[in-house]
């Protein structure tokens, strides 16, 4: 029996996907069902309009011009570094940082911290982290002498935070780890990890990469000093991202880049740098990704992150019974604690082949370790296919996804 909250429900994911034209597309001549958002979320129609109001009314660099387009331009701008800093409730608007994206901002930190560590020192990652989250520090141990840890997981594809405890120390200058797995969708206990940190003394990075399109960080309930993300993955344009930085780190780690916009003044005897902000901003900045960036945080918070985690889980429940009945099914990550996302693979078939499969049904997935190697090689898997769900997918949808494993299974069986 359909209920009136039922009827409700649909009617709002009706109008929601509305919102996003790339979801009435066909690939294949199929219809599109697009589960592929733990790479890259789509965009709405309210983000994009705001990209084309800036090439089209207002186009000019920031923070230079007395002209009153550079003026709109630059207020735009900072207009939108105030949406995130109220969204990430950061106490100071310079605390928060333009990047690239997510891999930018971390390699931020690795660099002021080749400053800093000595040889000896200890920092510490996760076993759950994508690359980007490791490869950085490692080159960081390289080049200061420091020493790399690796807080395991377990079979559930859960960090062993009692092992974590083990690894901290007066050595551990920094922790670094993922607030969601890219690669299985497990929520991490940051809260515990970071507390635990400070504890010793250590400064803390997360990757917030996976969990902003779900979750809704507070980084001054959750003590973090660097939280960074990207637009792409929360419904906004590639290209930009967001480093929050406590005050006092982000004051003491040197400047990343050098250039414009970073100096307070310049000579060929000696160059003063800007203040924060600025000082980790070098060049003309991503100005109209940033702007939609400010336009999409308004685009979520609008539907509301507690409607967003409510539908989430519920299709992420369907979808996990539903693909458990398929035989031969074997779904990789089950914490108790994690959001919608399903890595999983078919007895004896590759999931490259699956994932081409599903693509010729306009089902997009997908396929291969999800720059998430360590993972696959504790579980001993070349890959999975991974299906990842957003708030304007549906439970149609995941029924296409399921006959479509299906009918794979036949054909490569």
């Amino acid at each position: 029996m359909i209920i009136k909250e039922d009827i409700k429900r649909m009617f709002q994911i009706k109008n929601i996907r509305k919102d996003f034209p790339i979801l009435e597309r066909e690939v294949n001549g199929k219809q599109l069902v697009y589960l592929d958002n733990a790479a890259t979320s789509q965009t709405p129609k309210q983000v994009i309009d705001v990209i084309v109001d800036y090439y089209t009314s207002y186009n000019s660099n920031i923070h230079r011009g007395v002209h009153a387009l550079s003026q709109e331009a630059t207020d735009k701008y900072e207009e939108a570094r105030t949406k995130i800093q109220n969204h990430f409730n950061a106490k100071k608007k310079h605390e928060i940082i333009f990047t690239s994206g997510t891999t930018h901002g971390i390699n931020i930190i690795s660099s002021g911290f080749s400053q800093i560590l000595k040889e000896k020192d200890e920092v510490i990652v996760s076993a759950l982290e994508h690359h980007s989250n490791i490869v950085p520090w490692q080159m960081l141990c390289e080049k200061t002498g420091a020493i790399l840890k690796v807080i395991p997981m377990n079979q559930e594809g859960e960090l062993v935070v009692d092992q974590y405890d083990k690894l901290l120390s007066e050595k551990t200058k920094l922790v670094f780890v993922n607030h969601v797995s890219n690669a299985l969708g497990t929520i991490n206990p940051i809260k515990t990890i970071i507390d635990k940190a400070h504890h010793v003394g250590a400064a803390v990075l997360v990757d917030g990469a996976q969990a902003c399109p779900h979750i809704k960080p507070d980084v001054q309930e959750l003590g973090v000093d660097f939280y960074v993300a990207s637009a792409h993955k929360i419904y906004g344009p590639t290209g930009v991202g967001v480093l929050y930085g406590k005050e006092k780190w982000l004051n003491m780690l040197p400047p990343y880049q050098g250039g414009g916009e970073m100096i307070a003044t310049v000579s060929f005897e000696k160059t003063t740098y800007a203040t924060l902000p600025h000082k980790f901003e070098a060049g003309t900045p991503n100005i109209c990704g940033g702007i939609a960036f400010g336009a999409a945080i308004d685009y979520i918070n609008n539907i509301g992150f507690k409607t967003i985690e409510n539908y989430e889980i519920e299709l992420l429940q369907y979808a996990t019974k539903e693909l458990l009945e398929i035989e031969g099914l074997t779904i990789y990550g089950e914490a108790k604690n994690k959001t919608s996302v399903i890595s999983f693979n078919l007895k004896g078939i590759h999931p490259y082949d699956v994932g081409t499969l599903l693509d010729k049904m306009g089902i997009a997935v997908r396929t291969g370790h999800h720059c998430a190697q360590p993972i696959m090689d504790y579980y001993k898997i070349p890959g999975t296919i991974r299906a990842s769900f957003s708030f304007y997918n549906t439970k149609e949808e995941i029924d296409a996804l399921v006959s479509g494993v299906k009918k794979a299974k036949l054909m490569l069986s």
